[in-house]
């Protein structure tokens, strides 16, 4: 048959009749399990980017007040007294973990030198922010894998739907397009699916990253600000 005339054939309408949900319980096994291995990144992606989102919000919300209580403060003992409650913001553990390494200072006997002290206490506080840091983009990874293979998966699941429509067409021995059209329908709905959950994945992954740097410069700056009040205290 020509080209043009097999675009040209109007396809039977009762043949090619229903909405989304209907050619997904149409189509092939394969498919299906395609599009339900995407439902299942979909869901867990979102549930990764909400959660997130309030962890952030707290964690901004309490820095801000931290980083205000910090600076109000007469000393690091008053500070580590009156910010202790302020627990969910990671520069709470990077004052518990450096208060205590200078109290380590005068408990020993031996004199140890300022240079000496100062670079032991930031090494400590660079270790906990790191920890702090991978604590909050825990399981963000996961939004860049599923930005990553669900377009693939979604055209897998085409091609398999095109492949099973081009196989139907030497089954029936007719190339029509009401023969055609819905195989080959629901074969794209994989990729519709594929690139519904790899975009705000993808766009969760970047906007969480960013909100990420925020929270490192946050934690260079508060390292910084923690060596400058012990120095000016005579502790390091």
């Amino acid at each position: 048959m020509h080209f043009l005339t097999f675009l040209l054939m109007a396809p039977d309408p009762a043949a090619f009749r229903g909405n989304i949900i209907r050619m997904v319980l149409e189509s092939g096994v394969f498919a299906q399990v395609i599009l339900l291995i995407l439902l299942i990144f979909s869901i867990i992606s979102w549930a990764i980017m909400i959660n997130k989102l309030r962890v952030f919000r707290k964690v901004e919300k309490e820095t801000r007040r931290f980083l205000t209580t910090f600076r109000k403060s007469r000393s690091l003992s008053e500070a580590y007294l009156v910010c202790g409650l302020l627990h969910r913001t990671p520069l709470h553990n990077m004052l518990v973990a450096g208060f205590k390494e200078t109290e380590q200072f005068s408990k020993k006997d031996e004199v140890i030198p300022l240079e000496k002290r100062a670079e032991v206490v930031k090494m400590t506080l660079d270790r906990v922010g790191a920890e702090e840091i991978s604590r909050l983009e825990r399981n963000v990874v996961f939004l860049a894998t599923t930005g990553n293979i669900s377009p693939f998966f979604g055209l897998l699941g085409t091609v398999w739907g095109v492949m099973d429509s081009f196989a139907s067409i030497g089954i029936r021995g007719t190339a029509s397009l009401a023969v055609v059209a819905p195989g080959i329908a629901q074969a794209l709905i994989a990729t519709i699916f594929g690139l519904a959950v790899a975009i705000p994945a993808v766009i969760g992954y970047n906007y969480f990253n960013n909100r990420l740097k925020f929270v490192a410069t946050d934690i260079d700056n508060f390292s910084l600000e923690f060596l400058t009040t012990a120095k000016k205290e005579g502790i390091l």
